[in-house]
């Protein structure tokens, strides 16, 4: 089954908040069993890759339920349920969620716009949401953020390969230069471009040295093709040949468009290590590397600063 949204969560959560002091690892392994969560559910990570989405989600939950006073937390990483949420449970509410949240009133003062951050939230994560829509989103604030990011991310990268098809091919020649020596290969950038520049140099298009002092090689295939316009296996196949007869052991082929299956078959079984680099591929580290690319806005979240306050004894 899908994995259930945080405000699903809330109740099943506070039940075994009210059986006693519990913690969020403890609750995340019983309820994916619980909800019959397979393994690729319980591993699911938000798009940044730095937490498990229901790990996250439970976190919001019982900070949601805190801030209703239906849990308490005795010590840090560590939560029960308050006399309140036993109350609650005596009632046998059929679910839990903002709307009912919202008829305790210090919750809707806090969900209103004057609360504060998490004590155990991720860092990337800033106080209370803001003001809520007339429907509560069904997905924590950081997922709400992520997707924004992801998207504006995804509309980065289609923008850099448009931009790359409109210049020329000594243009994305010079693109690739500058992103391997921003990756840390070919030394110098002037030696980096003397290496790729020599196209149709026994059937690659460059070579490019592995490490700043040259001790190995890299040689290079690029091929600036349209959207729709893909490269086979013969194209990957002619590359391995020029590599074998160039005593050549590593290579990199990179296309502003796609590889098709069978292309990404044929180098898995190959003794020479060589990679495909497919357009997002390569417009993602593009943006990794700050090729291409520039800030515009960073925007800066905060938490509390939990050593702060703590008292010596």
């Amino acid at each position: 089954m899908p994995i259930p949204d945080y405000q699903t969560l809330m109740l099943p959560l506070l039940k075994i908040a009210a059986e006693g002091e519990t913690r969020i690892p403890d609750v995340e392994d019983r309820l994916a069993a619980d909800f019959g969560l397979t393994e690729a559910e319980r591993a699911a990570v938000l798009p940044s890759g730095r937490q498990k989405v229901l790990h996250n989600r439970l976190h919001w939950a019982k900070f949601y339920l805190t801030r209703a006073g239906l849990v308490d937390v005795p010590r840090r990483g560590r939560f029960l349920a308050s006399a309140s949420g036993r109350d609650l449970l005596a009632r046998h509410p059929p679910r839990i969620d903002i709307a009912l949240l919202e008829t305790y009133p210090a919750f809707r003062d806090f969900y209103r716009g004057t609360g504060a951050a998490p004590e155990d939230a991720p860092e990337d994560v800033a106080g209370a949401p803001p003001a809520p829509p007339a429907a509560a989103p069904s997905v924590t604030p950081e997922e709400q953020i992520e997707t924004a990011y992801a998207a504006l991310q995804a509309a980065l990268r289609d923008d850099l390969l448009a931009r790359i098809l409109q210049n020329g091919p000594a243009f994305f020649e010079q693109v690739i230069v500058t992103l391997l020596v921003a990756m840390g290969y070919g030394g110098s950038h002037r030696d980096a471009a003397r290496q790729l520049g020599r196209s149709g140099d026994g059937g690659v298009d460059g070579v490019i040295n592995e490490d700043p002092l040259g001790l190995d090689r890299v040689y290079v295939q690029a091929k600036r093709y349209a959207p729709g316009h893909g490269v086979g296996r013969p194209d990957v196949q002619g590359f391995v040949g020029s590599l074998v007869g160039l005593g050549a052991t590593k290579g990199v082929f990179v296309t502003t468009s796609s590889f098709s299956t069978q292309a990404r078959d044929f180098v898995r079984h190959l003794t020479q290590r060589v990679i495909l680099i497919d357009g997002p591929h390569l417009a993602a580290l593009m943006i990794e590397h700050n090729v291409g690319v520039r800030l515009a806005r960073a925007v800066e979240f905060k938490r509390l600063d939990e050593d702060f306050f703590a008292e010596e004894d």
